[in-house]
């Protein structure tokens, strides 16, 4: 007999689903339920919502209780950072999410299984899945254990410089190392003040000012770390 595609996800996920129809239904996409004719099965929406909930409750609370200091600025910084969508789609490239996805012919044939979107949507229907299958103790165990390296890179920023610790969340994410530029030098020779800028995936995404290059790049990389979206904020302006 045929094993599952899903068999080797769920290996990879670490989680023995008491009901696997659960992950089957967390890869599912709604352009293939739009394909099949009658009533066909339902969306990972309804997952995706209840895994989204999850996420956000877990890091949240292990940001508090992992950084005791840390405002509520500074919290809501790292937990956006964690939970948003470029985030999540670089942990289910990882796992290779976009093997098992079920997808509409239209939506395969337009890049739908690399798709940012997709791939986080998903992340979070299992999140949900889990939850549903597992329970609330189990499914924090297993939140942890994904958001685990991404978790201790924050708990290394008190030992390192930002331009380090963005470094590690930008090559995380998949987008490479930052880049910084000098746009602009002014006053005297022996008091010159630095403007530059910081970009990722040639988007900028913090500038820093000082009297020195490297005091500007790492006030830009500082300032890009405090950014909730960094990216889409660069882009959209």
């Amino acid at each position: 007999m045929t094993a599952s595609p899903e068999l080797a996800l769920r290996r990879e996920l670490g989680v023995k689903f008491k009901d696997p129809r659960l992950l089957r239904l967390a890869l599912t996409h709604r352009s293939y339920v739009h394909e099949q004719q009658g009533e066909g099965p339902e969306t990972n929406e309804r997952l995706e919502f209840l895994g989204d909930a999850l996420l956000g409750l877990v890091i949240a609370q292990e940001l508090y209780r992992r950084f005791p200091d840390a405002d509520e600025g500074q919290l809501t910084s790292w937990r956006s950072a964690l939970v948003r969508t470029e985030s999540l789609a670089g942990m289910a490239r990882q796992l290779r999410l976009g093997d098992y996805l079920h997808l509409g012919r239209g939506e395969e044939q337009s890049g739908g299984r690399d798709r940012d979107r997709n791939l986080a949507r998903a992340l979070e229907a299992i999140a949900g899945a889990v939850l549903e299958d597992q329970g609330l103790s189990a499914a924090r165990r297993w939140t942890l254990r994904m958001f685990a390296l991404a978790l201790d890179a924050l708990g290394d920023a008190s030992h390192k410089d930002y331009k380090s610790v963005l470094q590690e969340m930008t090559q995380a994410e998949g987008k490479g190392s930052p880049v910084y530029r000098t746009v602009s030098s002014k006053g005297p020779d022996h008091r010159k003040e630095f403007t530059v800028e910081v970009l990722v995936a040639d988007a900028v995404v913090g500038r820093g000012h000082g009297l020195s290059k490297r005091t500007a790049q790492r006030e830009a990389a500082r300032y890009a770390l405090a950014q909730p979206r960094p990216v889409e904020a660069a882009h959209a302006g």
